[in-house]
């Protein structure tokens, strides 16, 4: 049987990193009765695996340029591990919200190399196409982990999902080493260390703007897709359904990440994609929350087509952006430091999100509410879109080289 190619290895060991941001919702309702966590404490325990991306992203993206991408995933999955493995043995909440926080240094460093690390395997013909496949990792390691979760919970425990999830990630830290060459993990040409990597990013537009712009989505799906089981756990949903309804909500997400890499490799602008997915997640968030119509069937079935266009349209947004930051990128050497300094602020709207969804939920009474918060932060989204068309127009021979450059 034909090996799979060394990209799409890389692909596998985002996904199986994305699970652990996955296994946590399906967990909540058995987490909060085990350990006693009320909604807003689920909320930051829902994020706090964002919090190393939401402060060392930037530091460590150029920490990434100089290890190498490759070892840079290995270590960031053998972390994953070993905060899981641990996690499956706590019995506090404290403890559990230490051992998230982490998973998030291990999620960061196993994923923020890899845009760079697809560069520098694939040729340019392929490159857009490929990282619109990369930016699929997490809505499918999400769905997957949403899907099985409930199951694998009801069998063998929340900790046994823990300790399955260690193990994997493990086993794919052992194929990347193996299937990707150690070339990849050449220095890139430029003599300065990781702070004059830091200094270039910083002083460059692109990637400030390509950042925000991953932080005004990433902030709304979170928010919605992260609390779905808790939303229909309490409307009263069946668990099975809630799983599957809740797997296949972040699933069509794929669509839009894949569907982005195709439609940018055809010519089709990524400010114009970018702004499709934020109008298609603010419509999406009132169709699917806001109080209209009475309780029946074709209003549910209304609402649940508002959270499919919310997740799947949506989905158009981070794969553009994954292409995006290794264009903006200063140079062929901060291409991690970019994507770093992109997960930084990706990691903060992941952060913020559901807290604030949560407490807006907990002051109205319900989460009719929520569509407030996701049309906020989608409007904000359409502006940086608008400003990143200002930049590309400004700046094409610049975008265009990076593109086609060598790694």
């Amino acid at each position: 049987m034909r090996r799979p190619e060394p990209a799409v290895i890389v692909v596998l060991a985002g996904i199986s990193a994305a699970l652990h941001i996955g296994k946590l919702p399906p967990a909540l309702p058995v987490l909060r009765d085990a350990l006693h966590i009320g909604l807003v404490q689920a909320g930051f325990l829902l994020s706090l695996v964002q919090v190393a991306g939401m402060t060392l992203g930037l530091a460590m993206g150029a920490a990434a340029d100089s290890l190498g991408p490759r070892r840079t995933m290995v270590l960031g999955l053998v972390i994953l591990s070993l905060a899981s493995a641990a996690g499956g043995m706590a019995s506090t909440a404290e403890a559990l919200l230490a051992l998230r926080g982490l998973e998030g240094v291990g999620f960061l460093l196993a994923s923020l190399p890899a845009p760079g690390l697809i560069r520098r395997l694939v040729e340019p013909a392929r490159l857009n196409a490929m990282l619109g496949l990369w930016g699929a990792y997490m809505p499918f390691g999400t769905a997957v982990a949403l899907l099985l979760g409930p199951a694998f919970i009801a069998v063998s425990g929340w900790p046994g999902w823990w300790w399955l999830l260690a193990a994997l990630s493990l086993g794919m830290a052992f194929l990347l080493w193996r299937a990707v060459p150690s070339a990849t993990d050449r220095r890139a040409p430029h003599t300065s260390g990781g702070v004059g990597r830091i200094a270039r990013t910083l002083r460059a537009p692109g990637p400030w703007l390509a950042s925000v712009a991953f932080a005004a989505y990433s902030a709304q799906w979170l928010a919605v897709i992260g609390f779905l089981p808790t939303i229909y756990a309490q409307s009263g949903l069946p668990t099975a359904y809630a799983a599957v309804a809740t797997a296949l909500a972040a699933a069509v997400n794929m669509v839009g990440n894949i569907a982005s890499g195709r439609l940018l490799q055809r010519g089709v602008a990524a400010p114009v994609l970018l702004q499709c997915g934020y109008v298609a997640m603010a419509v999406g968030a009132v169709v699917a929350f806001a109080p209209w119509g009475s309780a029946g069937a074709e209003v549910a079935a209304a609402r649940y087509a508002g959270i499919l266009l919310f997740s799947m349209v949506g989905g158009l947004i981070p794969g553009t952006l994954f292409s995006l930051a290794v264009r903006v990128a200063p140079d062929d050497g901060t291409v991690s430091t970019t994507v770093g300094w992109m997960q930084q602020w990706s990691a903060f709207g992941q952060f913020a999100g559901p807290p604030l969804a949560a407490w807006a939920a907990a002051r109205a009474g319900g989460w009719h509410v929520i569509w407030w918060v996701t049309a906020a932060f989608a409007l904000a989204g359409l502006c940086v879109a608008g400003l990143i068309t200002r930049f590309l127009a400004g700046h094409p021979a610049h975008a265009t080289a990076r593109a086609r450059g060598a790694p």
